[in-house]
């Protein structure tokens, strides 16, 4: 019988790589021997389950759920520091560097952070395999619409010298045409009756114009009724709402998931809804039976061409831009640029281009005679204004509880922990803090030897629709910056990149209870889970191209976020007047004396400039105090 965890036996121990090149043939013990002689591992570099990997949560567990508190440790562990941050993701680093440039000259600050590395979702993930260094995102993937973001989040790229213009350099946006390859779906055999992949030509997918859709559909393993009810919708534009006002298409569309409309106004088989229903996956974390139909009026999918509901698009005011401002570690290099300028000594690098490939020393985030220390492995576990003008932060590492004392303290941890750190905190607050949920996730990188498959086939990517673990595949974004290459040919070893969002479709769940069900799903789910419904979904879409999972997958990363991306309002489920700007969000982000929240939850959206934006908010609460 083929053994489908021999990755897991070969290259993990308790779910952790130890940092050895792909396919060693060294045992478990003498791998064990050679990190413990090595020191640390460098956290970039583990493999297996990863995100909030295991060390990181359960602290935080302990004290939301299981109702634990640690006693207040009579001596402080440290002087007096200026700002304390719980928090080392994007926010957490933009608030402790924002404030170092706005305040006076020689501020102390402490940053404190549960994993065992910084950049919260903004995570890097790194592979060798056959000596060659592979570069991935394990968290925030991009900088979206970088023309639009606010006069703070521009300012803060400038400072980091973060010019996004560089992109249409480094972005090879002729690649997939050179080499033949375009956009897939891989329908399997668990779903559908057997693996087949074929041509995407569904909204944000497709084909180019000159392709032949019926010839495309003809392809599907659909029934004929369903292939001829899905090539009239993509093809059709009429209005399915024919009589109504923009007003009464506005209130039928709101009230109406897009799955409901497909099946009421479009008349479509099951087939057809089902094969569209995950296609939002990546950006809502749930599936359209969650989002109503005139949400996707605002994505222009299918069937929704000829309604005019009488509302904008939604789109704030900016310029169109391509979708590349893409980093080969995703929004970590911002994490990195922010780190650089607050522990210089850790990052040996003077350029963007340089601290791409850099390694930083994590040995100096934390050193005594630093102005700015960041403190890995560290829980807050209760936060409080103190007497003198200061305010308390007491933390868990390592097992201990240890205490800090700021001038001013940002909170840019997960939002919903803090009216469990804070006991300060009005009931009104709490309870508004409390209406959102994180939306679960998984990036999971997953290291090849080569992609001849992919070539072979003619696909760098593959949308699964009805999936059994991810729900889209594929290669990661051509980009090469300094000396860092996107893979020049089939034969290079690369990074494949996978997306799961844990979900319960079409049980009438509403976005945020198929959230809350998502993560408790997630947190139980093993390694070998992900990595054998891994293999099975990679040999199922690529054996044909002559891919075998066993021979041809050197590496596994499961960036795991029980807690991934910040929770917006969906006017399916939320009122429809909620949004960045109004919701709960606003009370629940109020100052607490010398507290105040900055993390993309507060900002009621999941992008980097939402992170960053409310940083510069915190920031300018805390020195309006000084």
């Amino acid at each position: 019988m083929t053994d489908r965890r021999r990755i897991t036996r070969r290259d993990f121990i308790n779910g952790m790589a130890l940092g050895v090149a792909a396919g060693s043939s060294l045992s478990p013990l003498e791998l064990m021997a050679r990190a413990a002689r090595a020191g640390d591992p460098y956290p970039p570099a583990l493999t297996g389950m990863r995100g909030s990997h295991p060390g990181s949560f359960e602290v935080a567990h302990a004290l939301a759920w299981g109702g634990r508190r640690w006693p207040r440790p009579e001596a402080r562990t440290d002087d007096v520091y200026d700002l304390v941050v719980v928090g080392a993701g994007i926010s957490g680093l933009a608030a402790a560097f924002l404030y170092r440039q706005r305040a006076s000259a020689g501020k102390r600050v402490l940053i404190l952070d549960n994993h065992d590395d910084f950049g919260g979702h903004a995570r890097r993930n790194e592979f060798t395999v056959d000596g060659r260094q592979l570069i991935a995102y394990g968290g925030s993937q991009s900088i979206d619409s970088p023309g639009r973001y606010s006069q703070a989040a521009k300012r803060l790229l400038a400072d980091l010298a973060i010019d996004t213009d560089r992109f249409y350099e480094w972005f090879d946006r002729g690649w997939h045409a050179r080499h033949g390859l375009v956009r897939g779906i891989y329908f399997s055999a668990a779903a559908w009756g057997e693996d087949r992949v074929v041509p995407n030509v569904l909204p944000y997918y497709g084909l180019p114009p000159e392709a032949d859709l019926a010839a495309a559909i003809r392809e599907y393993p659909l029934s004929a009724t369903a292939r001829d009810s899905l090539l009239s919708l993509l093809a059709s534009a009429r209005n399915l709402l024919p009589g109504r006002s923009p007003g009464q298409q506005a209130r039928i569309l709101r009230r109406t998931s897009y799955s409901d409309f497909l099946r009421r106004y479009a008349g479509v088989p099951e087939e057809v809804v089902e094969l569209l229903r995950d296609t939002v996956l990546g950006l809502w974390g749930v599936g359209w039976d969650a989002l109503s139909a005139l949400e996707a009026w605002r994505m222009a999918m299918p069937g929704t061409g000829g309604l005019d509901p009488g509302e904008p698009d939604g789109g704030a005011a900016g310029p169109d831009e391509p979708y590349i401002f893409h980093f080969p570690d995703g929004n970590a290099a911002i994490a990195r640029a922010l780190v650089q300028r607050l522990v210089p000594a850790a990052v040996p690098a003077t350029t963007i281009e340089e601290l791409v490939t850099a390694r930083i020393d994590y040995g100096r985030l934390d050193r005594p005679d630093a102005d700015v220390r960041i403190r890995l492995h560290s829980t807050a576990v209760d936060v409080r204004n103190a007497n003198g003008g200061t305010a308390e932060v007491t933390y868990v590492r390592r097992g201990r509880a240890e205490r800090v004392c700021g001038r001013h303290v940002v909170l840019a941890c997960y939002n919903c922990m803090i009216p469990y750190l804070c006991p300060e905190l009005p009931a009104a607050q709490k309870e508004a803090i409390e209406y959102a949920t994180k939306v679960p996730l998984v990036y999971l990188g997953i290291a090849v030897r080569n992609w001849h498959a992919f070539e072979r086939l003619g696909f760098y990517d593959f949308y699964v629709p009805r999936a059994e673990l991810m729900c889209n595949f594929g290669m990661d974004f051509p980009v090469s910056i300094g000396r860092y290459a996107f893979t020049r040919n089939p034969g290079e070893p690369t990074v494949i990149h996978g997306l799961f969002a844990p979900t319960l479709p079409d049980r009438g769940l509403s976005a945020r209870e198929q959230h809350d069900a998502g993560r408790r799903r997630l947190l139980e789910m093993s390694f070998d889970e992900f990595e054998d419904a891994i293999m099975r979904q990679m040999d199922g879409a690529l054996s044909k191209g002559g891919f075998d999972a066993e021979r041809d997958i050197a590496g596994i990363t499961v960036n795991r976020w029980p807690h991934g991306y910040a929770y917006e309002y969906n006017d399916y489920s939320d009122p429809p007047h909620w949004g960045r700007d109004e919701g709960p969000h606003v009370a629940g982000r109020a100052r607490i004396g010398r507290i105040s929240i900055a993390n993309s939850d507060a900002s009621a959206y999941a992008y980097v400039d939402g992170a960053i934006d409310a940083a510069d908010r915190a920031v300018a609460e805390q020195l309006g105090l000084a």
